[in-house]
């Protein structure tokens, strides 16, 4: 019997607007949009390395003085950590809602389990998800990063369930799934692409309850 579902965040329940739109004017026109692309990636590549650095709010503002300066470092041009923040921002996928909804309506808990700093509370809260969840344990939290299973094991206390009660729910081979089977949790890779994943939509995960 699933009593908790866990769930990724990122390509899971919110997407992220690409950040190299809102940055465009701030970087000048002889910089090709391609190079701007191309210094946003590398800067999301640092982040996801280090986002379980960012614990509170010193570190957390360590590790995006950190980001700003590695986005500035490709670029040649100075971007603040105001004009970096900014250009990150996120929307609840379709799905997202009325899939909570029909979780809860279901009677599992719902806990959010993701690679992030410590503002995936507010990320969530800003996305309009917050409500529909139980709670929300992100890697800072944990001390650990997917596909580290030991980043589970708050997400099972908070639920107040055993893995073999839990499903866990991710977008990522390489993270969700890796670490959901080392901690023996159930598992479903969510691919709305190329429908390579057991679900193509969050609104299936009720039939694998």
């Amino acid at each position: 019997m699933t009593r908790a579902v866990f769930l990724d965040a990122l390509g899971t329940l919110v997407e992220l607007e690409p950040p190299w739109v809102f940055l465009r004017e701030r970087v000048p026109d002889e910089i090709s949009d391609e190079r701007l692309v191309a210094a946003v990636r590398a800067e999301m590549d640092y982040y996801k390395a280090h986002a379980h650095e960012g614990r509170g709010p010193e570190s957390l503002a360590d590790l995006r003085e950190r980001c700003a300066r590695v986005l500035s470092d490709e670029l040649g041009v100075t971007i603040t950590v105001a004009e970096l923040v900014d250009a990150v921002r996120m929307r609840a996928y379709p799905d997202a809602e009325p899939a909570l909804r029909s979780l809860a309506d279901a009677g599992v808990k719902r806990v959010v389990v993701s690679n992030w700093d410590s503002s995936l509370r507010w990320v969530l809260e800003r996305c309009g998800l917050e409500p529909l969840l139980d709670g929300a344990i992100s890697s800072a939290e944990a001390g650990a990063l997917k596909p580290d299973p030991a980043i589970f094991a708050p997400a099972l206390e908070l639920a107040g369930c055993e893995a073999s009660e839990a499903l866990h729910v991710g977008d990522t081979p390489e993270e969700d799934v890796a670490a959901a089977r080392a901690a023996r949790i159930r598992v479903l890779l969510l691919d709305r692409d190329d429908g390579r994943g057991d679900i193509s939509s969050l609104t299936e995960i009720v039939e694998h309850l």
